[in-house]
């Protein structure tokens, strides 16, 4: 929860040896240098002290850290000698520069002329392992906060030591003292209340000599592993002059900070206000800056060529950005994926100066990538808010913010085929709310059923309007959208449903055209194709719906018996038949009177359709379609040589109909031609008289 960046602890060295001078002359007499004359006498030039180098350096390295993350990374001072000086505490309060430069103006510098018997830097070692113990607010906080994450407080921490390291021994010495001081305060840790546990500790040694000392020349050494919670890094600088670049690239590896270098910053000389020239600025900030266009870049196919050369820096975390032309505060929408707080690197240079000083009176500046000619991407802003200056992300890509394109237009076409009202109305439909977890509550969590409800009502849901008919003729087909997707369905809802697909069949058998948008695309404008793609969409509805219950079976069962089946369901039905071909007279004529319903609920384009297939059928060798076989009685209502007539057809359905329900009249069995004579046995009661 705490990173090791929350908590630094920085040790410099204030034994004599610091006191001496670095070797490293500046000269700040260049006025007097510059004028001719015997009157002018030059001063010499002066060099700092190695504790004047260390102290800058560290303060360069707060400064940073206080510009990006305000009070949220906190540091600590050390100063060792006979013993160790605390000079600040954890509190917020207390992370300031200019408090901190009053400690260290009361501290005083090192004197080199002092006696360095008693002094050494372990006493700081210690010490800074001690304050990693303690609690900043922040871990005080959560730790008392009585939640669940109150337990789970990590402590981890940094200790940045200036210091000079005689020989590899030594090295040693400082690492064992640092481990056993981490097992000491862990001890202590354990059984007090207000101290926390190390988890992890590393320790960063910066060996600081002069070139003078060849003696004390070490080689740096990479992170090691010393055990499971102390690592340990040494750096060797031959001249205190390099310390600041030194901590310039540990606060960019200790805080995941990335440098972007501003190019071609139009400025006045400083000598001649009436000419101009360009400048370049470097400015740190969090490494998110540069998640967009690293992406961009590594996909980019220029990022290969001169382009992505210019971006991408020889250093991994730096890039270059152009200086666009500046405007004003305006009220333009700009799509931002991020704003990050930004520290220039050399913050006394007058570009730094007058740049700050330029974003801090109200203007944003624009930053593009260097690309091809004729191409210029936007994908950064700087700007200022409250006081502080801030690099504002931009997307390079599509924006979420403009109207998506249209898929019947292409890339880039205006809104006019997404159905946008309808997924409104999904939205509003399917809306989260919150949920209290009780102890009484139901064994499927609510975001489960969410989910599941989700996906019932996605089944069949196009989202674009060329790409369904019923959806665009709600007035016709409403309600079945909204109660086929419902997980349950009782007898009115399938009556509802019944009843939509009786009004579409009624509609279709009216000849009345579809009420559909202009747009639509379909392989013929015809009403007969818009029909077809009707059914078919229907049927692909009911069918994503027809498992949930046998209720949503009966719908679709229903529509397959209004309408044909669909190819799978002819081929299924038709080895049915089949199968059971031949077994009585009843069955063929029941096929019969099917084909003559098939038939009839064609439209007449689909007619003619339907007989030329069969005649291509017949000429290419297929088997003919068999005659319907009749009975003699049958015959007498056929014209001879021409095809059944549908009174036949009628008659031999309400025939074998009538025939399954009840027992024949006896009087028609015992007819002779048809005739019967009636109450016989009145007439042999009379022949008897």
């Amino acid at each position: 929860m705490f990173p090791a960046s929350h908590k630094t602890v920085i040790v410099v060295d204030h034994s004599p040896y610091f006191g001496k001078s670095c070797g490293h002359k500046i000269e700040y007499d260049i006025i007097s240098k510059s004028r001719s004359g015997v009157s002018n006498i030059p001063l010499d030039p002066f060099c700092k002290s190695l504790w004047t180098c260390a102290v800058e350096a560290a303060f360069e390295y707060c400064r940073i850290v206080y510009d990006i993350f305000s009070s949220d990374r906190l540091i600590r001072f050390i100063a060792a000698d006979t013993e160790a000086r605390l000079l600040n505490t954890w509190k917020k309060s207390d992370q300031k520069l200019s408090d901190l430069m009053q400690i260290f103006a009361e501290l005083g510098p090192a004197n080199p002329e002092g006696n360095d018997e008693n002094c050494s830097i372990l006493h700081g070692l210690a010490a800074a392992v001690e304050v990693l113990c303690e609690c900043t607010e922040e871990q005080h906080r959560v730790r008392t906060s009585m939640t669940d994450v109150a337990s789970k407080v990590s402590n981890k921490g940094r200790i940045i030591c200036f210091t000079s390291v005689k020989n590899e021994s030594h090295v040693e010495v400082l690492k064992k003292s640092v481990q056993d001081a981490l097992t000491q305060h862990n001890k202590i840790a354990a059984g007090s209340d207000n101290l926390l546990l190390i988890n992890h500790c590393e320790l960063v040694v910066l060996h600081v000599h002069i070139p003078e000392d060849s003696s004390l020349s070490l080689s740096s050494k990479a992170r090691q592993n010393v055990s499971s919670n102390l690592s340990f890094r040494l750096i060797s600088v031959v001249s205190a002059q390099h310390l600041a670049s030194h901590l310039c690239k540990l606060v960019q590896l200790h805080h995941d900070l990335v440098m972007t270098t501003i190019t071609g910053i139009p400025m006045k000389e400083e000598q001649n206000s009436s000419s101009s020239a360009n400048y370049d600025v470097e400015l740190l900030h969090h490494k998110d800056g540069h998640k967009e266009v690293r992406k961009n870049t590594s996909q980019s196919p220029s990022s290969s060529g001169d382009a992505g050369h210019k971006l991408l820096s020889q250093e991994e975390n730096n890039i270059l950005l152009k200086w666009c032309s500046p405007r004003g505060m305006s009220n333009e929408l700009l799509y931002c994926t991020g704003a990050y707080r930004i520290s220039p690197v050399d913050v006394n240079s007058r570009p730094s100066l007058c740049l700050t000083n330029f974003l801090l009176n109200g203007r944003q500046v624009m930053l593009e990538q260097p690309r091809k000619p004729g191409a210029k991407v936007m994908s950064h802003m700087l700007t200022s808010h409250g006081g502080e200056i801030f690099i504002h992300c931009l997307s390079t890509s599509r924006s979420y913010l403009e109207d998506p394109p249209s898929i019947s237009e292409g890339c880039g076409g205006r809104v006019t085929d997404y159905r946008i009202t309808d997924f409104g109305e999904f939205m509003k439909d399917n809306r989260l709310a919150p949920f209290t977890i009780t102890d009484d509550q139901e064994k499927e969590v609510p975001i489960s059923k969410a989910k599941t409800q989700l996906e019932r009502q996605t089944r069949h849901w196009p989202m674009v309007i060329s790409d369904t008919i019923i959806f665009n003729m709600a007035s016709h087909i409403d309600p079945i959208p909204t109660i086929i997707s419902k997980l349950c369905l009782d007898e009115e809802d399938v009556t509802q449903c019944k009843k939509a697909i009786f009004h579409l069949v009624g509609i279709e058998a009216k000849g009345d055209p579809l009420p559909l948008p202009p747009g639509i695309r379909g392989k013929a404008p015809k009403k007969e194709e818009h029909y077809r793609q009707m059914w078919a969409e229907l049927e692909s509805l009911l069918k994503a719906y027809s498992s949930t219950s046998p209720e949503h079976k009966q719908v679709l069962d229903c529509l397959h018996d209004c309408k044909p089946l669909s190819n799978d369901c002819n081929a299924k039905k038709g080895s049915d038949k089949t199968t059971a071909k031949g077994t009585d007279k009843t069955s063929e004529t029941e096929k019969a009177w099917k084909d003559l319903d098939k038939l009839q609920s064609m439209t007449h384009r689909e007619k003619q359709d339907y007989l030329s297939s069969a005649d291509s059928r017949t000429t290419e060798g297929a088997p003919p379609i068999k005659k319907l076989r009749i009975s003699k009685d049958e015959s007498r209502d056929r014209q001879k040589g021409g095809p059944v007539s549908l009174l036949s057809l009628w008659s031999s359905r309400i025939k074998a109909v009538n025939t399954m329900r009840h027992e024949e009249f006896a009087g028609r069995l015992e007819a002779v031609n048809n005739k019967t004579e009636l109450y016989t046995h009145l007439k042999k009661d009379e022949n008897g008289k």
